[in-house]
């Protein structure tokens, strides 16, 4: 049961952290998405860049191929060379089509599987848990730059700033229930 209901949960984190990245991404305009703040900053693209190219490489071959592929080239995610959003979004889409692709492929019985990222043994448990800390690092990035460059037209992705309040007073006004901290905002976006 324990691992099922993990399956299911990492699952659904990984969902709300693309989602996140792609409501900030959405709030700003095209050229927005290279903008730097300054020369040692990556800009929303290069993150994009990073995160696809370590997701392809993670999760290809994930059972029996090392986690850093010797074709990828990590260093090069760092150059600045996307011009497009429509780039930057095929980048992301890759990225995250490789990583939910190998996710559905992985049974209640592999979580205790090894498999090696720079040949470091982990578990398919510390593997998924490494990317669920990797990936939202990354997103958080994304989410900050681009409120940065959306200012005060920033449309708040979470509990709106002074409105903690009253947020809580509707979560406490109903029954206590068990569900997934994503469930109200997966349903959101399923409408």
């Amino acid at each position: 049961m324990i691992g099922e209901n993990y399956l299911k949960s990492m699952n659904r984190q990984f969902l709300f952290y693309k989602s996140l990245g792609e409501k900030a991404m959405a709030q700003i305009p095209d050229e927005k998405l290279f903008w730097q703040l300054n020369e040692e900053s990556n800009s929303i693209a290069t993150i994009v860049k990073h995160l696809s190219g370590n997701m392809i490489s993670r999760w290809t071959d994930f059972f029996t191929s090392d986690g850093e592929k010797e074709w990828r080239n990590r260093d090069g995610e760092f150059l600045s060379d996307l011009k497009t959003r429509e780039e930057v979004i095929a980048l992301w889409d890759k990225g995250w089509d490789r990583l939910f692709k190998t996710l559905d492929e992985i049974k209640l019985g592999d979580l205790e599987k090894i498999i090696y990222i720079r040949n470091e043994g982990h578990t398919v448990m510390e593997a998924i848990n490494r990317q669920l800390a990797h990936y939202p690092y990354h997103v958080g990035q994304i989410v900050y730059v681009a409120k940065i460059v959306k200012d005060s037209d920033w449309e708040s992705l979470s509990i709106s700033r002074n409105k903690s309040k009253e947020y809580n007073a509707g979560k406490f006004s109903e029954a206590k229930s068990q569900k997934h901290f994503t469930d109200e905002f997966l349903k959101k976006k399923e409408d």
